[in-house]
């Protein structure tokens, strides 16, 4: 029960950081706060402890069941033990595991051409139970888009607020300006492949009806969860060429420990099973940087457009003067 408390606390300073003031909570969960805390006083020989009541109620999702290939298993509720009204023994009591995702799906393309594999794959990370239980009513489960004969295929972290509508990545300020990075290289976004490390957009808590705000970075274990449909992608479309944006995205291809810091890898060539992958800013980095000050905007997007330069130079394409002195 700890953990459990320990995961709220967390959770509701990230929510205070992120500049939201309020939350709603079932009267359910304050009594079982009640509980917990007046039987951790009573353990440690304190008065009264009075919790104030809930302002609204918000439903609880249930717990995602296992998928392999698209095939669900069904898989009993995780009912949490209601805390003891007894003071706690010397020798704590085993806790409750947290809420987890299932085990990643194995997804094993059929044989056919490359439009033919990508229409399976869509059709299954669309039925894909997970998936659709981690998106918020009416808003879409992402996978990429582009050309399935791509030499360059670029990878994001996960969809946000426009790319959950329209079910596309890259769609939102940030992917008008990666829109605009492309067209730069004398390319377009139907001549490349992007995709998400994520399927769906990681959920913050919202009261009800209302729209998420802000977005988070996704938990390795919802990574790994959506990297198997990245992966097929990747071997559908068979690209010279990955460029990373971003840390997040990074770390899903190269691995949590592959690196500290961004800085770190960042312009460099890596490995990622015999493809070339470049590291690069992620867009929305570059925006920040624009609203931060001109000398930082201009420095990060030269820094990016620099890294574009090198993917451009080993895909073999021709890079003009214009090119070589160009800001984004």
């Amino acid at each position: 029960m700890r953990k459990i408390v320990e995961t709220l606390v967390g959770e509701l300073t990230r929510l205070k950081a992120a500049g939201v003031k309020t939350v709603a909570v079932s009267d359910d969960a304050m009594a079982s706060l009640r509980r917990v805390v007046a039987a951790r006083v009573r353990a440690q020989g304190g008065g009264t402890v009075r919790v104030a009541a809930p302002t609204s109620t918000v439903a609880v999702p249930a717990a995602p069941s296992p998928i392999q290939a698209g095939r669900s298993v069904e898989e009993p509720p995780l009912v949490l033990p209601e805390p003891s009204a007894k003071p706690r023994a010397a020798k704590a009591e085993p806790e409750a595991a947290p809420l987890r995702l299932p085990p990643p799906p194995e997804v094993r393309l059929p044989e056919g051409d490359k439009a033919a594999r990508w229409a399976w794959l869509n059709d299954v990370v669309l039925h894909d139970r997970v998936c659709l239980e981690n998106v918020r009513p009416g808003k879409k489960v992402v996978l990429g888009v582009g050309s399935l004969e791509a030499a360059i295929f670029f990878v994001g972290e996960a969809p946000g607020a426009e790319e959950e509508l329209r079910g596309e990545p890259f769609v939102g300020p940030a992917g008008q300006l990666l829109t605009r990075m492309i067209g730069a290289m004398g390319l377009s976004r139907e001549t490349v492949y992007i995709g998400n490390i994520m399927n769906w957009r990681p959920p913050l808590p919202t009261a009800p009806g209302a729209e998420q705000r802000g977005n988070r970075e996704p938990t390795e274990e919802e990574m790994a969860y959506c990297l198997p449909y990245l992966r097929a992608q990747l071997a559908i479309v068979q690209p010279r060429i990955v460029v990373a944006l971003g840390a997040t995205a990074t770390r899903g291809l190269l691995g949590k420990a592959a690196f500290k810091t961004l800085g770190e890898v960042r312009g460099r060539w890596h490995d990622l099973q015999g493809i070339p992958l470049m590291v690069s800013y992620h867009p929305s980095y570059l925006l920040r940087k624009e609203a931060e000050s001109k000398l930082s905007e201009r420095k990060a997007k030269r820094a990016a457009w620099e890294d574009l330069l090198k993917v451009m130079e080993r895909a073999g394409m021709p890079i003009s003067d214009k090119q070589r002195a160009y800001f984004l």
